[in-house]
């Protein structure tokens, strides 16, 4: 097909195809046309598909400008431009547009557009649907994207239509969001020019489409694909009108051969935009999904990976270009008829990845019991504002907006940029973390919460609120104030200590930003918190739903494994996503994953626990860890369990991720363990698995010579060894006070633990709240000489000064 477009092609002086510009091209075809150009040539001999198309160069607009005498009119509309004053610019945005819209196109312009349009249908054996879009000679650049700054146009077809099209699509540059965000950045509205793309339409709105990021455009994570998708054409998805489906791959185990997605969310996608039957009135319109469209996914796993492996050759591709690395930004769409991908548009991703990384920032809110979340959403920016909530019900009204108040609206579109500026936090009805919304908070450098679905109606009396994005993927709306805290850290001069610190981690919406601390790794990862926010259902429920006894739970069980081949597909996937991520977000460093330790009383308040778990008086020092795994009551549920951690190690690719056994009261049950976990396919030792002991049980300690040849390290669980050596329930308020894991008996058995491991060659750390809590029992451990000690993520760089500190005192203190 290139080769025949090569051939045939005659000399123009206006068009340009695609096979004839590339990345160097921007001053004649603008930034967006430029990649298409380099894409379409160099990506798609490696199997990137790239709908075929040609630009209207930037000259063609300067020669409109010219032949026309526009220049001086224009020069005589915007020079007294009154730049904050939004009626001001409306009027004289109108006038530009009108004006260049009004003027003829030159008679050469036009016989080229029409030969090339036909020479385009030649190709592809007919009449075609075009997609026509803007790019602008100053889009695209390292600091500022322009993106939907011009308009688009869709479903296109005929003479005619593409000539008003390319009208609209020169005047378009004097849009009033186009004339505030030039003005913004520094641009000169003259010395910019506007090139056209026109593109083969891929039928998407048959299918699916979407945006993608070969970064996370949360926490700047540069080793993940972050892909969005909803149904029909993507021109919902970029605007915010939808809330997307989401989905995460691990680029470095991606390009090792392994294939699996971190992690997925599933988005309303109520609405769908389709080829309208009447394109006199419109040639694009939205209908409303089905309810099986919106309760699964609008593309495949299949397709993730594809899209995946398309956004890894990008990146690699423009940075190999650049000569560094360059994340990007690019959009995707799923042909309904021939079902295969196509990027539509690439470009450098222009805000997370700017981000100095060497500062490091970050917000800690306290909740106070009984706070009330007004609503939430996807959280945008990792941040915490607060202030008075200002609803604009549609963007005729934005002139009302008060600067400094929370802008809450159903959407925003680039029309509503010259408020958005003013605001201190974005809320949104509609939209995913790629919308219109999240790209510009975080130009703006400020939290937004997209998707929400209700926060015009739930915040119309415009309360004073707190708007909270450090929590987590949700972002929570708060009324009133929330006190909270901002940690600014100067990472340049941060030594490594010689003893590892390590981080506790728990939940995987945490662990891309949390990777950004300095560490060695994850020395607990906690399984807990993943079944119960992910999974919420006891896995002996997953696996026989007829035995719950409660039958709304019951019914709200099979609801949840809809779409799954059985209950214990979900379990198995939940999780392995869950652990996946937890590993990703630090590989290669290890993560030490500590096995299912809820207790009989936490595993029954999970839905449909309560069929299943028995009633113990003392739960603490009951039916938990290493005695349930083989366990005949338990042992079906710990092969779901093994099961997960072996897709994510054989699947995945994550052999950074090793376990460990916790609450391991004799030797014999050490034996029984490993046997257990070896039945289900993890050995010790085969392709690199560890396996670790929580090592918190004051025979732990006593029996450890004997304990030692199962294993290849512990980890001191300071929280459980204190209660144990000192006899004490950390909960009871009647002898709480005599927990202290700074006792000299507990500090004792720590010390004893430690010379053991070194006696048998083990790795020794210690992951207790402890040497959180505690900076002198931090410092006993380096002197004692642990391994590594693992943190609370807001204790890691303390320590690590600390530690730096302490282990320089004693190196001056060797002989």
């Amino acid at each position: 097909m290139n080769e025949q477009s090569t051939k045939t092609q005659p000399s123009f002086q206006y068009v340009r195809f695609f096979n004839q510009i590339g990345i160097n091209d921007v001053p004649l075809v603008g930034g967006k046309n430029a990649s298409l150009g380099e894409m379409y040539q160099a990506l798609t001999p490696q199997g990137v598909r790239v709908p075929n198309g040609f630009a209207i160069t930037a000259e063609a607009y300067r020669a409109l400008l010219t032949e026309n005498n526009l220049w001086q009119d224009l020069h005589a509309i915007l020079d007294p431009l009154e730049e904050d004053n939004p009626q001001d610019l409306a009027l004289r945005g109108n006038q530009a547009r009108t004006l260049i819209f009004n003027a003829p196109f030159p008679e050469k312009l036009t016989q080229e557009i029409l030969q090339a349009h036909q020479q385009l249908c030649d190709e592809f054996n007919g009449e075609l649907s075009l997609a026509i879009r803007s790019s602008a000679t100053a889009e695209d650049l390292p600091t500022a994207s322009f993106a939907g700054q011009q308009d688009t146009y869709l479903n296109v077809t005929g003479e005619a239509a593409l000539l008003n099209a390319c009208k609209r699509c020169f005047a378009s540059l004097f849009t009033d969001r186009a004339i505030h965000y030039r003005i913004d950045q520094g641009f000169d509205h003259f010395s910019i020019g506007l090139s056209i793309a026109v593109q083969k339409m891929v039928r998407s709105d048959l299918a699916a489409s979407g945006v993608m990021f070969s970064i996370d455009t949360e926490t700047g994570f540069q080793e993940a694909v972050f892909i969005t998708g909803a149904y029909g054409l993507g021109e919902n998805v970029v605007q915010g009108a939808v809330d997307p489906d989401e989905f995460y791959v691990h680029k470095p185990t991606f390009k090792l051969g392994y294939r699996g997605i971190l992690k997925r969310h599933l988005g309303a996608k109520k609405i769908k935009m389709v080829y309208a039957a009447d394109t006199t009135k419109s040639p694009v319109r939205n209908i409303p999904t089905s309810s099986k469209e919106q309760q699964q996914f609008c593309i495949s796993d299949a397709d993730v990976l594809v899209l995946a492996d398309y956004a890894i050759r990008i990146e690699d591709y423009y940075s190999e270009l650049a000569g560094h690395r360059k994340p990007m930004d690019m959009e995707w769409a799923k042909d309904g008829l021939d079902g295969h991908l196509y990027i539509v548009q690439a470009r450098p991703e222009t805000v997370t990845s700017q981000t100095q990384i060497n500062q490091l920032i970050s917000y800690e809110i306290e909740v106070p019991e009984g706070s009330k979340v007004l609503t939430t959403g996807r959280a945008v920016g990792q941040k915490v504002a607060q202030g008075q909530v200002q609803v604009i019900s549609d963007v005729t009204y934005i002139h009302q907006f008060v600067p400094g108040n929370i802008l809450v609206s159903d959407i925003t579109t680039p029309d509503w940029e010259p408020i958005m500026k003013l605001a201190s936090a974005l809320i949104t009805n509609r939209g995913g973390r790629t919308c219109h919304a999240a790209i510009i908070a975080r130009e703006l450098g400020i939290p937004a919460i997209v998707g929400c679905g209700d926060a015009t109606e739930s915040l119309q009396d415009n309360p004073f609120v707190t708007v909270s994005c450090s929590e987590g993927e949700i972002g929570q709306v708060y009324s009133g104030h929330i006190p909270f805290r901002i940690i600014e850290t100067n990472l340049t001069d941060l030594g490594t200590p010689n003893t590892e610190i390590q981080i506790n981690l728990a939940n995987p919406d945490m662990a891309f930003r949390t990777s950004f601390l300095p560490n060695q790794g994850v020395g607990l990862a906690r399984m807990e918190f993943i079944i119960n926010q992910a999974i919420q259902v006891h896995p002996l429920a997953l696996l026989h739903p007829e035995q719950v006894l409660d039958e709304t739970e019951q019914a709200n069980i099979r609801q949840r494994i809809l779409g799954f081949k059985s209950g214990g597909d979900y379990f198995i996937q939940h999780l392995s996503e869950g652990i996946a991520t937890l590993s990703a977000a630090f590989y290669p460093k290890p993560v030490i994953l500590r096995l299912s330790d809820f207790k009989s009383n936490e595993y029954a308040s999970l839905i449909g626990g309560k069929s299943f778990e028995p009633e113990e008086e003392n739960p603490m020092i009951g039916f938990r860890g290493a005695s349930r795994y083989s366990s005949a009551l338990f042992e079906p549920a710990f092969a779901l369990e093994c099961q997960a951690i072996k897709n994510v190690r054989e699947q995945f690719g994550l052999t950074n991720m090793h376990i460990m056994i916790p609450f391991v009261r004799r030797v014999a049950e050490a034996k029984q363990t490993i046997g257990t976990l070896s039945k289900y396919g993890l050995r010790r030792g085969e392709n690199g698995l560890k396996v670790y002991m929580m090592c918190e049980i004051p025979n732990n300690v006593l029996e450890i010579d004997n304990f030692a040849p199962y294993f290849d390290g512990i980890s001191i669980g300071t929280n459980d060894l204190t209660q144990l050596v000192l006899g004490v329930d950390r909960d009871s308020d009647l002898v709480a006070y005599d927990y202290d894991e700074r006792d000299a008996g507990v500090l004792k058995m720590i010390q004893w633990a430690i010379e053991g491991a070194k006696r048998n060659g083990l790795h020794s750390g210690v992951c207790g709240q402890a040497p959180s809590d505690y900076p002198e029992i931090a410092q006993k451990l380096v002197e004692m000489g642990v391994n590594s000690i693992s943190l609370n993520p807001d204790s890691v760089i303390k320590t690590t000064q600390l530690v730096l500190n302490l282990e320089a005192k004693l190196a001056k203190q060797e002989p």
